[in-house]
């Protein structure tokens, strides 16, 4: 059920680069010490979302969640998290310059038990990520759609249809491998466009929204569990036909694994 076949074995940052092309990787959202108690068992990756912003705070996009935020929900799914790998969100304007990233990066780490941090954005930002790494901090991109620029969008739109905007997600997402990430989201956009970006790239690729052919998936665990009050295209409610959490949760690894999960109706 996971890229480390021991159960008892923290997974770390090469059994996530070992995985790419040779089994799925899972990923679930988790905000709080219960919902990461259900979750560290099934997952490879726990990632503490600023999606927090929306499900647990009501708002209605990700830019209100602070450092503050992020570093109390990161501290709490720390204190469940035993296996699998935790990721958190730098939130919006918490890394406009390498100084600053560098400073909230290590809050993240440091203060709340972060294994990795994730930033939003492509080439605009490698100059940061390399800083980062170059200061031994894991970082994990994220290109396509990106929450935190939901303004410029004009709302929670797909991105890449068109070639010029695809062909810039294609380089924003080798420049931040060339800067040192160690995987990258990939968030609605087509489907064709993420197989092609998982082929050209060397490191992990996590989709949402994104394809079937991604090195991996992550869904906000209250969508999966159908109680997010919302239902995107590339989520699926698991606990409509399993009835109990546990099973859900089990329902979708597997689904990830067998390439089950997301199909065409779950992608763009």
């Amino acid at each position: 059920m996971s890229v480390v076949s021991d159960t008892s074995k923290r997974i770390t940052i090469p059994d996530i680069r070992k995985s790419k092309g040779k089994e799925p990787i899972v990923c679930l959202t988790a905000y709080t010490v219960l919902t990461a108690r259900w979750l560290d068992d099934h997952t490879d990756l726990l990632l503490v979302g600023d999606s927090l912003g929306m499900v647990l705070q009501g708002e209605s996009t990700t830019l209100k969640v602070s450092m503050d935020d992020m570093v109390y929900h990161t501290t709490l799914v720390s204190k469940s998290c035993q296996r699998a790998m935790l990721v958190a969100d730098m939130p919006h304007l918490s890394y406009t310059s390498p100084e600053q990233a560098l400073i909230n990066a290590s809050r993240l780490l440091d203060e709340a038990g972060a294994e990795v941090v994730k930033l939003e954005g492509g080439e605009d930002i490698a100059h940061i990520v390399d800083h980062l790494t170059s200061n031994s901090v894991p970082v994990c991109g994220h290109v396509g759609l990106q929450p935190q620029s939901v303004e410029k969008y004009g709302g929670f739109k797909i991105q890449g249809r068109e070639q010029e905007e695809a062909d810039q997600i294609l380089k924003d997402a080798q420049a931040l491998e060339e800067s040192g990430a160690m995987m990258i989201v990939l968030e609605c956009i087509p489907a064709t466009l993420a197989t092609t970006i998982t082929a050209e790239i060397n490191i992990p690729t996590i989709g949402i929204g994104a394809g079937v052919d991604c090195d991996g998936q992550v869904l906000v665990v209250y969508d999966l569990l159908g109680i997010s009050g919302r239902s995107p295209r590339m989520t699926k409610n698991f606990l409509a036909d399993s009835g109990n959490i546990r099973d859900a949760v089990a329902d979708y690894v597997d689904a990830v694994k067998s390439g089950g999960f997301p199909t065409d109706e779950h992608s763009y």
